[in-house]
């Protein structure tokens, strides 16, 4: 980068100038390194880069200008702080340069160490090395020179000039071989100058250049790779699995060196103020000494439990241990910390607030009230609803029978079993056939993050708690167990042996994100202790559970700041009360069409294909009994909360024999010569009933009004069941709910049939029936207010708005090309999962203030999938819905998003 004009605008801060608050333009790791510079720690002098010029060059493909003269002007102050010259043949100044986003994106960018080394300033690290200590000056300074020359040229190969890294890491092989070792620290500093000649080779093989010996080329080389980083395809991949925007940009932070590879006195660790995988406060991390940063996330070599850092350096230990209690007090959160020791000096290389698991943020926040740090609003605001879900998933249910042939470090809990393989490439096909696999690798690298969203488990045979498959798997809630070094891992030959046994590609293992066990063969699960708190077989205040406690506690706080009611999708009265046991408040969606399967599939079949008034009466006097029984339950175990009904709404096809089948058994019938009349004729009315497009076709309100008799039979089920209910002391609530309406005629038409039955049947029973419907057709949404004429209550069917307002087939599309979509970032979640907010969000937002505007106290809720998404309650907060209606297991999921919302909107706490 030629020096240019320097203009106004300011892309290179000091670590002096900055503050933990700056992470949208110094990046999570730069807003960090300056509070700790603030405060006084020990960080290494540096500077920089902001995200507005990772922005600038991305969009222009070229540096801002100015840039690069800020770069100069800080680099010269840095080593004017220093007294080193960048590179310096006598006295090298070396700077790492290392990629920064708002949001901590483990390993998914870029990072180069010994920016600065070259063939002269080699030796003068050597020199510089063995003027500090003896021990470097008996021979290991100029081991440590050389090996962090080899590992600039690895890192800056594969980082800035794509050079594949297996070629670096086979000739790393090679140099082992040869030595007789399997360890590179029995390499001495001969074994590895040679190796960097062959580092050199590989370079000018693959990129047709000698590795560049300028220290600013290096530098300005390594500044841009580490923008364009930013979109590397791992980098996507992770920030569309994490919901992080696209257009953010990453800083780049410039800092000089210091050396944890200069001897048995240094080292390298990563430190965490609390357990990141249960929360238990203590003292956990790594340690590994004699290393640099890399080899610790990259888990290359086993670490060493922090703890016994004590007996390798106390005087560290103990100053590791007060800035841990100072920047977790200041951070008021778990802090994740990465540090290095150079010659019994300790400098800190980065904090921010540590990835958890989904038990360990609930169980940290707790803890967090407990002590003062925080409030309950904080502690809601700490944990949401995806983490929630996960620890709602099963654990292993361990008998005699099992028993663990490996145990290694439980990374990120939870209970996975499934089919082995051994490369991301295999994990994303078997998955894509519907099997569940376990990707078992010697250590992740990041890219492996395709085969780690494929797995349900990672198992790796290397690195801790701080390795890359350790902190990647917590951040997306996968299960992992790492450093199971009994675990012999042979990826060529696509197997693994342990304690005897030869697992093969294929073969199904279990492991225990846990215990860190790992079991052959598949292991049964049991239910979570959350489900079972939830289910109320636990009592939260009587029990020695540190999780379900915090959850018990977090959740009653939720309950109290919600606004929104949460009820639950139901259909059967088991459903109904699993539900109420996880906190529903109501049903929002009880669908009647599910009701008519199994063995009345033939009633509803005579009813809809019968001809004569006769049969169709038939049809339905047989049905109501059956009806009127279902609702009866449903009712008793609601008692005293809203169930609200939809009226029959299934595409006809799925009561139908299929035409193809029915044409062709009739066919073979003929041919044979047997008596097919009924066949015929049934065949007959299926071609007259037959529809192209069956999801736009007959159902919903449209058959209420072509098959007579059908709504009326329905609304006299409900009221006859909540009469019964009421008369056996109970209370029956019900709501009858029109669907797929698109004119106010509709509604109209067949309110008056409803209204006319119930006031028949209710009687003086004190029972009172609401008549609404389902907003779920784009022409209801934007006529709502006509609607809400007649409709004391809307709910959203977002599944089919969605459907509709994007002209999307959902049985079709997501398998077709949503992940053409995805990959292309058109979609950053799919609009089933997740609201679209500026499309079908709209339609939605409308809906409601065109209604409310019509008929002041017109109830809303919404009954799609999106009820139970964490980022779609707060929408349906937000636009003022009053309930929002889930699956039961789904139910505790929206009842802590709800309040999450009022606490992060600042909104109302009163229901």
């Amino acid at each position: 980068m030629a020096a240019q004009e320097t203009v106004d605008h300011k892309y290179v801060y000091d670590f002096s100038e900055g503050n933990k608050d700056l992470k949208d333009l110094l990046g999570g790791k730069g807003a960090n390194l300056a509070e700790m510079t603030n405060l006084g720690l020990p960080v290494p002098p540096g500077f920089t880069i902001t995200t507005e010029a990772c922005q600038a060059y991305l969009a222009t493909g070229r540096e801002p200008d100015g840039l690069a003269g800020q770069i100069e002007k800080h680099l010269e102050s840095l080593e004017r702080a220093m007294g080193k010259r960048l590179g310096d043949p006598q006295d090298p100044l070396l700077v790492s340069v290392r990629s920064g986003a708002k949001f901590s994106m483990p390993g998914m960018m870029e990072t180069v160490l010994n920016v600065g080394l070259n063939d002269q300033s080699v030796q003068g690290l050597a020199r510089q090395a063995s003027g500090e200590g003896s021990q470097a000056a008996s021979g290991g300074a100029d081991r440590f020179a050389w090996d962090s020359y080899r590992r600039l040229i690895q890192m800056f190969g594969k980082t800035v000039c794509e050079v594949p890294g297996e070629e670096f890491e086979h000739a790393l092989d090679e140099a082992k071989n040869a030595k007789g070792t399997s360890n590179d620290l029995d390499l001495d500093a001969d074994d590895l100058r040679g190796l960097v000649d062959a580092y050199k080779k590989i370079f000018v093989k693959h990129t047709g250049r000698e590795f560049p010996q300028q220290p600013r080329e290096q530098l300005d080389l390594a500044i841009r790779a580490v923008f364009e980083s930013w979109n590397a395809e791992r980098a996507v991949l992770y920030r569309r699995q994490e919901r992080i925007p696209a257009d953010l940009g990453t800083a780049v932070n410039v800092v000089s060196m210091v050396f944890g590879n200069l001897g048995p006195d240094s080292g390298t660790g990563v430190a965490f103020t609390r357990d990141p995988g249960s929360g238990a406060q203590g003292i956990y991390g790594d340690y590994l000494a004699n290393a640099q940063g890399e080899d610790v996330v990259a888990g290359i070599r086993n670490t060493v439990p922090l703890q016994e850092l004590e007996q390798l350096d106390k005087s560290s230990y103990d100053e590791l241990l007060g800035i841990m209690a100072r920047l977790e007090e200041h951070y008021k959160d778990l802090c994740d910390i990465e540090f290095t020791i150079e010659r019994g000096k300790l400098w800190m290389l980065q904090t921010r607030v540590g990835k958890r698991t989904a038990a360990a943020a609930f169980v940290i926040a707790g803890q967090l009230v407990d002590e003062g740090l925080i409030d309950l609003d904080e502690a809601l605001h700490r944990v949401n609803g995806a983490q929630l879900a996960q620890l709602m998933f099963p654990r292993f249910q361990l008998d005699h029978e099992f028993e663990a042939v490996a145990k290694g470090i439980g990374a990120s809990p939870g209970a996975a079993s499934g089919k082995v393989v051994f490369t991301s490439a295999r994990a994303v096909e078997l998955a894509a056939e519907g099997e569940s696999v376990i990707l078992v690798r010697r250590e992740t690298n990041p890219d492996d993050l395709n085969g780690m969203i494929a797995a349900k488990g990672i198992l790796t045979s290397r690195g801790g708690k701080t390795s890359h498959a350790a902190v990647v798997a917590r951040g997306m809630g996968k299960t992992c167990v790492s450093g199971a070094d009994e675990i012999d891992v042979n990826v060529p030959a696509k197997r693994f042996t342990v304690a005897g046994q030869t697992v093969n590609e294929g073969d199904v293992v279990s492991i225990d994100g846990t215990t860190g066990k790992v079991y052959l063969g598949e292991v049964p699960v049991m239910p979570s202790e959350v489900v079972q708190y939830f289910e109320g077989s636990l009592d939260p205040e009587h029990i020695d559970n540190a999780l379900v406690r915090a959850v018990h506690r977090i959740m009653t706080h939720a309950d109290g700041k919600r606004r929104l009611a949460v009820r639950t999708n139901a259909d059967t009265g088991a459903d109904a009360a699993r539900a109420r046991r996880f906190g529903a408040e109501g049903i929002g969606l009880c669908r009647t069409e599910h009701m008519f399967l199994g063995d009345r599939r033939e009633l509803v079949e005579r009813l809809i294909l019968a001809r004569a008034e006769g049969e169709r009466e038939a049809a339905l006097a047989a049905l109501l009994p059956l009806q009127r029984a279902d609702f009866e339950e449903i009712f008793r175990e609601m008692d005293g909360l809203p169930v609200t009904v939809r009226l029959i709404d299934p595409p006809l096809h799925e009561f139908l024999p299929p035409l193809e089948q029915l044409a062709v058994n009739v066919a073979v019938a003929q041919e044979r010569g047997e008596d097919v009349a009924k066949e015929e004729a049934l065949l007959a009315a299926v071609r007259r009933m037959h529809e192209e497009n069956p999801m736009l076709g007959l159902r919903g309100v449209r058959l209420g009004l072509v098959i007579p008799g059908l709504f009326a039979m329905q609304v006299r089920a409900i009221a006859e069941a909540a009469v019964s209910c009421a008369r056996g002391g109970g209370v029956a609530k019900p709501e009858i709910m029109v669907p797929l309406v698109g004119a106010v005629q509709e509604l109209e038409t067949v309110r008056t049939e409803a209204e006319k039955i119930i006031a028949e049947v209710v009687g003086d029973s004190g029972v009172e029936v609401l008549i609404g419907t389902m907003i779920e057709v784009p022409r209801a949404a934007l006529t709502a207010g006509q609607i809400a004429e007649a409709a004391e209550f809307f709910s959203f069917g977002t599944n089919d708005l969605t459907q509709m307002g994007w002209g999307f087939s959902r049985d079709d599309v997501e398998g077709a090309f949503f992940w053409r979509y995805l990959e292309l970032g058109i979609f950053g979640i799919s609009p089933f999962e997740s609201i679209d907010r500026d499309g079908v969000g709209r339609l939605v937002r409308i809906a409601a203030e065109e209604g409310r505007a019509a008929r002041p106290g017109l109830k809303l809720g919404v009954c799609g999938e999106h009820g139970g998404d964490p980022d779609s309650v707060h929408f349906f907060h937000e636009v003022g819905l009053d309930y929002v209606s889930c699956s039961p297991f789904r139910v505790p999921v929206a009842r802590l998003e709800a309040g999450r919302a009022v606490v992060e909107t600042g909104g109302s706490d009163s229901r």
